[in-house]
């Protein structure tokens, strides 16, 4: 019986929350954003408080705290020994919530241009090399443009891509187009990067851009860049539908339509009005 009692005795040291159970999760990944999250619930605190709180070894704490700190995710104030959360995570929390504003400063606006123009109005964001669609105000037709939120396209072969890809540096055009390629998906698809550069030198200078079935055969879109309060490009706005209403003679008021309603989403993010062809 006391050799039974002996081998359910617990031994060592006690379970965690750092414990990795699932099989499906990074551990030092972990650790550390658990690490991240605990110091933003805390004005500061010194490294032996935060072991003790987190039931975590000193030394493994202060690895994680480290490589936190060599990211700017988190700082020590030298005379207090106190750590706490660092300019980097306020950077990421910045970004998302920039996103975030940008998603609801739009809402109003697509809900007015889809409607001044019968088609349907999409928000774009840039997300690494592609371009994924955030939100969406359906047109009324019958026949309409349908992107489910959270779909992706490439850069080149969107309106809402290439008008983010006019208002950025060459340098990063040139990169992405090292990266991935031009890739054709239909006949008009801009595949050459003498062809994507006259395209995008074209919306540059009127302030739109014009997708002419390069990514779906029947459907045509047109798209104006959103800046953010540093005036750095983060999101487009546009219109979508078939190609048969998309006349040479409609796109440039549609095209006006578009850069007004970007400008005025911009502005409410503090950002700079589009330019205006």
């Amino acid at each position: 019986m006391a050799d039974q009692q002996t081998q359910r005795r617990p031994r060592g040291r006690p379970r965690s929350a750092f414990t990795d159970t699932s099989g499906q999760t990074v551990q030092a990944l972990d650790r550390g954003l658990t690490v991240l999250a605990t110091l933003a619930r805390q004005e500061g605190a010194t490294l032996s408080d935060l072991a003790q709180t987190m039931g975590m070894p000193a030394s493994t704490l202060h690895r994680l705290l480290a490589t936190l700190d060599a990211h700017g995710f988190a700082e020590m104030d030298p005379v207090t020994q106190h750590w706490r959360v660092g300019l980097g995570a306020f950077r990421v929390g910045s970004a998302f919530l920039q996103r975030t504003n940008v998603v609801e400063a739009a809402r109003a606006p697509m809900r007015a241009l889809m409607e001044a123009t019968g088609e349907t109005a999409n928000l774009g964001l840039i997300d690494g090399d592609e371009v994924v669609f955030v939100a969406q105000a359906e047109s009324h037709a019958p026949i309409r443009a349908f992107f489910r939120p959270g779909s992706r396209g490439a850069m080149h072969a969107s309106g809402i891509g290439k008008a983010l890809l006019a208002a950025l540096p060459r340098t990063r055009v040139h990169a992405l187009v090292g990266r991935i390629g031009l890739p054709g998906f239909t006949p008009t698809t801009l595949t050459t990067p003498d062809a994507l550069a006259a395209d995008l030198a074209a919306t540059a200078e009127r302030g739109w851009s014009f997708d002419d079935q390069e990514r779906h055969p029947g459907m045509s879109c047109i798209a104006a860049v959103i800046r953010d309060s540093t005036g750095e490009p983060v999101a487009g706005v546009s219109v979508s539908g078939p190609s048969a209403r998309f006349t040479p003679d409609r796109r440039g008021g549609i095209g006006a339509q578009v850069a007004a309603t970007a400008a005025e989403i911009a502005r409410a993010i503090g950002g700079p009005p589009a330019a205006i062809g």
